[in-house]
């Protein structure tokens, strides 16, 4: 369900004092609160929740949030746990009196990130522009030359390895398995954990043989835990489906070589990739492939990121310069500079933003 207000009528407080009557209104977080317009981004949000349910996190709450955690820098947690003892943190995402408590939890957070989606991420980069623009941090003659690369955005995943990669696939399997009751003849799950271990143990010890042999093991395990849930689900549409996806991953994880393309590194992310960076000290991350643009000239409060776009499937750097460059003409025309925000101006020319690379 859609959120609620954050604050009414009813939340007047006669006995407190409201934060802009203590904190400095000239302080660089309250100037941005006062620049962004959150209406605007409070009502895109809104599309994203359905008409019955429990209400969700107030929009602004939830937004300021993520603005805040990637302006200083911080994680999730830490996010959260400043917002408690920082006023102006609160002040920030739309409190009107100091609160000792945040009454969400940390893992909404994560939940709202999937929720909105991508397209959502560029309202937001849209409208951090238009606030800089508003407050004069930038400017269109900024943007009339622009650097173009790419790099490699790193995955949260451990260094992948076949043990790991079988032992992954059959937890997995096995929770899913246990989610919709269906009975397994062996979970393997305490087996295959001690022939994790002395793949470990063997390869620190250099007894390759025995640890490719414990390797096997696990690759068997995994082969039985597939056609086991394969018996058990045969004949079940419905339940089959629900195993669909986890199965083909849990097959391509257990026949996938050395040398093949479009390998699976990671169990809970397979979209991950391995790009060689040519780095001396790390020849390869495990990641995405990140196209980022910024001004060249440095505007009065430094660069700003213009465009970014996460691009798969490793694609060549030069096929990529093109449509980065749409995109980013495309992020910043839909608000037209001295007019209304709500006001497309697509098919007007603005000067400075013809970009050159």
């Amino acid at each position: 369900m859609r959120p609620h207000p954050q604050n009414g009528p009813q939340t007047l407080d006669l006995f407190r004092s409201q934060l802009d009557q203590i904190i400095n209104m000239n302080h660089e977080l309250v100037k941005l609160a006062h620049t962004i317009d959150w209406p605007l981004l409070e009502e895109k949000n809104n599309g994203f929740y359905a008409q019955e349910g429990r209400p969700g996190v107030p929009a602004r709450l939830m937004i300021g949030l993520h603005i805040l955690k990637y302006m200083y820098n911080l994680s999730d947690e830490s996010v959260c746990e400043r917002w408690v003892y920082d006023p102006y943190f609160q002040y920030f995402c739309g409190e009107m009196y100091f609160q000792h408590k945040l009454t969400m939890e940390r893992s909404s957070m994560t939940h709202w990130r999937k929720r909105v989606g991508e397209e959502f991420c560029k309202t937001l980069a849209q409208e951090s522009l238009y606030s800089a623009y508003k407050l004069g941090a930038l400017t269109l003659k900024d943007m009339e030359k622009v650097a173009v690369d790419t790099t490699v955005q790193p995955k949260a995943i451990t260094h992948p390895t076949d043990a790991k990669l079988y032992y992954k696939a059959i937890i997995g399997l096995g929770k899913l398995a246990k989610r919709y009751d269906v009975e397994l003849r062996q979970s393997y799950v305490r087996v295959a954990k001690r022939e994790l271990i002395k793949v470990g143990r063997y390869i620190h010890a250099k007894q390759m043989k025995r640890a490719k042999k414990s390797q096997k093991k696990l690759a068997i395990y995994l082969g039985r835990l597939i056609r086991d849930i394969n018996r058990a689900t045969a004949g079940n549409q419905e339940l089959s489906n629900h195993f669909l996806i986890k199965l083909d991953r849990a097959r391509r994880i257990l026949n996938q070589k050395r040398t093949d393309t479009n390998k699976i590194y990671s169990w809970h992310a397979p979209e991950v990739e391995c790009i060689s960076k040519g780095k001396a000290h790390k020849p390869y991350e495990f990641g995405c492939k990140v196209s980022l643009i910024t001004n060249i000239k440095a505007s009065p409060a430094g660069h700003f990121v213009l465009h970014t776009e996460a691009l798969h499937d490793r694609p060549y750097d030069g096929h990529t310069l093109k449509p980065m460059l749409e995109g980013m003409k495309e992020l910043i025309l839909p608000r037209k500079i001295g007019h209304s925000p709500k006001r497309p101006f697509a098919s007007q020319n603005i000067p400075g933003l013809n970009s050159q690379v």
